[in-house]
């Protein structure tokens, strides 16, 4: 007995239809540090072009969510938004950087960031990075 090709279709879809959906939050939990407070980590996590979490490996409650204060990178879905993501992924994912605390933005922290000592917003200009999100004061 052979099936009907509406339930054949059904069979191959579903599975599609219950595949889990990509996460779009950031997993950056740590607690944020005060102002004028430096900090430093590895940059575990960069979510968009001036957006990275720093922290100890395998431990996203510790990881620290920082806002570049000297770099605004277009949004992520706006032109060049992916390829500003690429860029900052490329310079600081996996690499040690230090930071001074600003301001909170929402789940964040405004922070001036460096690193070897040469400001990140700096290094992304340097490599082509071009400036197009909302500015942000520190």
């Amino acid at each position: 007995m052979s099936r009907h090709p509406v339930f054949s279709t059904i069979a191959v879809l579903l599975p599609c239809c219950l595949w889990a959906a990509p996460a779009y939050a950031d997993p950056c939990e740590g607690a944020l540090p005060a102002r004028n407070t430096s900090f430093e980590g590895v940059v575990r996590y960069v979510g968009d072009g001036d957006g990275l979490c720093v922290g100890p490996a395998g431990r996203p409650d510790h990881w620290i969510e920082v806002r570049l204060a000297d770099f605004y990178a277009p949004e992520l879905h706006d032109r060049g938004g992916l390829e500003a993501k690429r860029r900052l992924e490329r310079l600081v994912l996996g690499q040690p950087i230090r930071c001074r605390a600003g301001r909170r933005s929402y789940d964040r922290v405004i922070g001036s960031c460096t690193l070897r000592g040469r400001p990140l917003g700096a290094l992304l200009r340097a490599q082509g990075g071009v400036e197009g999100g909302r500015a942000w004061k520190p």
